[in-house]
């Protein structure tokens, strides 16, 4: 298994150097097609200080303004890609969430940096994008320009999302020099390290050597990122956990603070 299409998306307010490389990278890597991404959208009500709401002229030059942006962002991600890898550029005037879950039909991967802000017109969402797009996503942490994944650190629980998360970090798994299964052991009857065991037996099938790790105490965010730390994995493996609430999304502790980490590169799925 491999990642053969791999979208790396571009933040419309960042610089956009750092990310093309990180996709440049992985494309080199797994010998993949990469496709540059970015999207805005205009706001669709605009309110002035008298109160008075105006769409027409303001929501056009917003418009203009976006697309002089994608445009810039699409000359640099082409000048940036060698020859030797294929590519290709996609953009749109839309949500960039809702355009990166439309384009992730392409793709086996999407990558995509930390803490692009919360204005959802010109912002990934992170936890609804890796609830909804059907592709492991992969998080880089800030300022970075390669994630070599030489140790990568499987967050395991027992559940589907887990599973999941597993399978689709197997090209990452198969290329690193240390693979760690670690759990917060909140297990009374002992079924946990039946899991662990079977996960290990899992992996070996695929040439993978892994060894396992119980983290004592309750399940949290912070105990995580902390054994992470210890063992210097420079990528994290996890389900993603939520529910659709009034059109929001709503997570667990430990995926709320996976999301919000930006100092080491997550790839998560659900």
């Amino acid at each position: 298994m491999s990642y053969k299409s791999i979208i790396v998306n571009l933040a419309v307010d960042g610089p956009p150097a750092a990310m093309v490389k990180v996709g440049v990278e992985l494309a080199e890597r797994f010998g993949a097609h990469l496709v540059g991404l970015a999207a805005a959208d205009v706001p669709p009500l605009v309110a002035t200080g008298d109160g008075m709401v105006y769409e027409g002229e303001i929501m056009q030059i917003q418009r203009t303004e976006i697309e002089k942006r994608l445009a810039e962002l699409r000359a640099e991600f082409e000048s940036l890609v060698p020859a030797s890898i294929t590519s290709e550029w996609r953009q749109a005037v839309c949500g960039p969430t809702r355009f990166l879950g439309v384009s992730s039909r392409a793709a086996d991967l999407i990558v995509t940096g930390s803490g692009e802000g919360e204005d959802i017109y010109r912002a990934v969402d992170i936890g609804s994008l890796a609830l909804g797009a059907g592709r492991p996503v992969l998080v880089a942490a800030s300022d970075i320009e390669h994630v070599l994944a030489k140790t990568v650190l499987v967050a395991w629980k027992d559940t589907r999302e887990a599973r999941r998360a597993m399978a689709d970090a197997l090209p990452f798994l198969a290329k690193a020099n240390e693979v760690v299964i670690a759990t917060i052991d909140t297990d009374r009857d002992g079924s946990i390290r039946d899991s662990l065991a079977d996960v290990v037996v899992f992996l070996e099938h695929h040439g993978i050597k892994a060894r396992t790790e119980l983290i004592a105490g309750e399940a949290d965010g912070d105990r995580l990122f902390t054994f992470a730390r210890s063992i210097h994995a420079d990528l994290i493996v996890s389900g993603a956990y939520g529910h659709s609430r009034l059109r929001e999304w709503a997570f667990g502790g430990v995926t709320r603070t996976l999301i919000a980490e930006s100092g080491i590169n997550r790839l998560m799925s659900y």
